[in-house]
């Protein structure tokens, strides 16, 4: 299949370093129930959650709105989504319906595996700190969130670990386009070290889901792109989860709530197309520049992403005036935000990818509020902050909504938590 992530590339994979998998987990207590499935994915669209949980409520009488479907963001996976974005990319295929499908079978599958394997159980959670695998991708000593929520789920009747769930705010682009196994990228080694530390046994799901990414990024501390760097990002992550470890204290009282809010997005102001491939041609000559100057390795690689970046906005300033853009953004909003509450705990989800900025304001207002991105459907790019578009940043030329929504985001989920409290 193709891998999807990087542009231009006729990346087509040539095996399986490791395989791509849905993980559940189920948790009930009175009336009250969330299911949570992570995916080794780069994203789901909305059309494709909604099926998988209409067929898992189908199956196990848990309403539709508890069930929270999250994507790890692996760039080392098939495409999910025709992305306007690339429509100029002719490298590119569309998606495969068939996939598709296959994919909703499997999620509804765990969802209702998990339901039916429940059993009296109690949780804990403890937060490790994961500083040193990743920085913020623009600047490394600019915002980030190292902080790793670690849920554990133990059976409360004999000494056996049910599940292990994990959120990190970090892309999983370790793998670049040069590498052409499919694979869930440094997780997959987060996952195999808590193993092979006997931490988790070997039939012990464990979810991890993906924080707010948007400008996160392992570039400025990896050595190289390959299995080797992500196994070691992947083990760092492993060995701080195993740090915390022992300090979680578990309950069989904790109280589980989950509420919601859908928010119409707000469409980003795009140039014309006369504009859009003026600021293209400005940034490919400036990658040009810095490739002949031989730059620094990052410096290089962050002006490429900026001219990705660029020939998006090209892209969907054609795709806005031929009307496809309109067809998109239908798709996408309004945005659904969850909070889940844990006993005092809350897991926040947002659908897309955020910068990191609108998770740390949630969490100066709610210390024990921890953001989950690309939660419950994909908005064909990023929600930025207004700086990353001051700046032409990549991530700001490829949004389609407008960087104002972070906030309103932000505002919409503080008036949860505060009904929570």
């Amino acid at each position: 299949m193709f891998l999807f992530g990087y542009p231009h590339v006729p990346r087509m994979s040539t095996g399986v370093h490791d395989r791509l998998t849905a993980s559940a987990l189920y948790l009930r207590n009175g009336d009250e129930a969330v299911i949570f499935i992570a995916t080794d994915l780069i994203f789901l669209g909305r059309a494709e959650v909604r099926e998988a949980r209409r067929r898992i409520a189908a199956q196990t009488g848990v309403a539709e709105a508890v069930i929270e479907i999250t994507s790890t963001h692996t760039h080392s996976g098939p495409v999910m989504v025709d992305h306007v974005n690339n429509g100029s990319d002719s490298v590119v295929p569309k998606v495969d319906r068939g996939y598709l499908a296959f994919v909703v079978d499997r999620l509804a599958e765990a969802g209702a595996a998990a339901v039916r394997s429940a059993m009296p159980a109690e949780a804990g959670l403890v937060v490790a700190d994961a500083r040193g695998i990743g920085t913020n991708r623009h600047d490394p000593a600019g915002p980030a969130d190292p902080s790793v929520p670690v849920l554990l789920v133990r059976s409360r009747h004999q000494p056996r670990l049910l599940a292990c769930m994990v959120a990190y705010a970090m892309h999983t682009t370790v793998l670049h386009e040069d590498s052409t196994l499919i694979s869930s990228d440094f997780p997959h080694f987060t996952r195999q070290y808590l193993r092979d530390r006997h931490l988790v046994p070997a039939d012990c799901p464990i979810l991890y889901h993906n924080g707010a990414s948007g400008n996160q990024s392992p570039r400025h501390v990896t050595k190289a792109n390959t299995f080797a760097e992500a196994r070691r990002l992947g083990e760092m992550l492993g060995a701080a989860i195993e740090k915390v470890w022992p300090q979680v204290a578990f309950s069989s009282t904790l109280a589980v709530k989950v509420r919601s809010v859908l928010l119409p997005l707000d469409p980003r102001q795009l140039p014309s197309i006369a504009a859009a491939q003026a600021g293209e041609k400005q940034a490919r000559h400036r990658l040009e520049s810095l490739r002949q100057a031989r730059a620094p390795r990052t410096e290089v690689r962050t002006a490429e992403c900026d001219w990705f970046g660029a020939e998006e906005a090209v892209a969907l300033a054609e795709s806005s005036a031929d009307g496809r853009l309109a067809h998109a953004i239908a798709d996408c909003s309004p945005a659904e935000i969850h909070v889940v509450s844990l006993g005092s705990w809350r897991f926040v989800l947002w659908p897309g990818e955020f910068f990191v900025e609108y998770a740390l304001a949630v969490k100066a207002a709610d210390p024990r509020a921890f953001v989950i991105t690309l939660a419950n459907g994909e908005l064909q790019g990023y929600i930025v902050t207004p700086e990353a578009v001051e700046r032409g940043y990549y991530e700001g030329n490829n949004a389609v909504f407008a960087a104002s929504n972070g906030q309103r985001v932000v505002d919409a989920t503080l008036a949860l938590l505060r009904t929570e409290n």
